[in-house]
């Protein structure tokens, strides 16, 4: 018994000093919130169809919070369209290049719904620059909600895209609604667990990150003010995305108004986070793109969700790092190849 008391003590004053831990870091008056620049460039007009796209600025609720989207619908409205629900990754906004993957939808024949998750971009929320993962996948829910209630699409015709985080988002999404038509993931995350491994593997547990993650936890369970890291940084800066060619595309494709700070508490919420792991529920067919040079979103998570979806995937592979994707001749290989699978699934012969 005098064991067992002993055993339970050390027990509790392990509990009570990482209380006291996490307490300390929460509420530090001095904490340093690091800061991460862009250069972001001027707002110019692009030299392709996406800048002359006609679209409708639109607006839905979820759960008392007013989400802002973009709304493309093709030149033929004699008919009910099939329309694809999209929205940006980790950080992302609807105005990070968005627009030129709904322009070319629109031009091939469908309607394209790219929105702003709460608290990102254009849509309402707070606090601003909280990525919580409960609450996206309930903004992509309603969004499809909003999209098949639109007398101009086809609410039997909904397919889902996703790119990086998203990309995640949109197998999780299929896997709970059958009525989906198809999906796309373009270098999806599929297992935050995965990545956060090849992570470490490459530069080390950066213990800096966790702490700012922590402290902006347990403000939150305190009703405090977040504590909020820079979405992008240089490789060694405190952010959560620290790849060599992440800084740079952030600056490519952010507008100038982009503010790059997050809630940091996503830090240590996103290695529980494993969409493969509902790829078995998925019912529709899903097109995943694999960027071969990816040091964000590891391949293998990627090839176990094709394995698992069996004749449901379509893979489609390419040479390049996980921002090649978003940029010239790689975009176009992309995008041709997304059009392809949608006509495929939703403009059978």
């Amino acid at each position: 018994m005098k064991t067992v008391k002993i055993i339970l003590g050390g027990i509790g004053t392990i509990i009570g000093s990482f209380m006291l831990y996490l307490l300390a870091v929460a509420l530090a008056p001095r904490f340093p919130t690091p800061k991460q620049d862009l250069s972001l460039r001027e707002l110019k007009p692009d030299d392709d169809v996406a800048s002359t796209a006609p679209r409708s600025e639109v607006t839905f609720d979820v759960d008392g919070t007013t989400l802002r989207a973009w709304l493309y619908l093709p030149a033929d409205k004699t008919t009910p369209a099939p329309c694809i629900v999209m929205a940006h990754g980790l950080g992302g906004t609807k105005a990070m290049g968005l627009d030129r993957y709904a322009a070319r939808f629109q031009a091939a024949g469908f309607a394209a719904l790219a929105f702003d998750y709460r608290c990102w971009g254009d849509s309402d929320g707070e606090p601003r620059g909280l990525i919580w993962i409960l609450h996206q996948l309930a903004d992509y829910t309603a969004a499809i909600e909003y999209a098949r209630n639109r007398e101009e699409i086809d609410p039997h015709k909904i397919a889902l895209w996703g790119s990086s985080f998203s990309g995640g988002h949109v197998v999780v999404t299929a896997s709970e609604d059958h009525d989906i038509a198809c999906v796309i993931a373009q270098c999806p995350g599929l297992d935050g667990h995965e990545s956060v491994r090849a992570a470490s593997q490459q530069e080390g547990v950066d213990l800096r990150i966790i702490a700012h993650a922590q402290r902006d936890l347990v403000r939150s369970w305190l009703g405090l003010s977040p504590h909020r890291i820079p979405v992008v940084g240089k490789p060694g800066d405190v952010a959560l995305m620290t790849t060599p060619d992440a800084l740079d595309a952030f600056e490519q494709f952010a507008p100038p108004y982009y503010v790059n700070e997050a809630c940091a508490r996503i830090a240590i919420r996103g290695d529980k986070y494993r969409p493969v792991k509902h790829a078995g529920d998925v019912r529709c067919p899903t097109l995943l793109q694999i960027c071969e040079k990816d040091d964000l979103a590891p391949i293998n998570s990627v090839e176990s969700t094709a394995k698992i979806l069996g004749d449901l995937a379509q893979v489609k592979r390419y040479p390049i790092g996980h921002f090649d994707i978003y940029m010239g001749e790689h975009f176009e290989a992309s995008v041709a190849d997304q059009i392809a699978f949608l006509h495929k699934h939703l403009i059978p012969p």
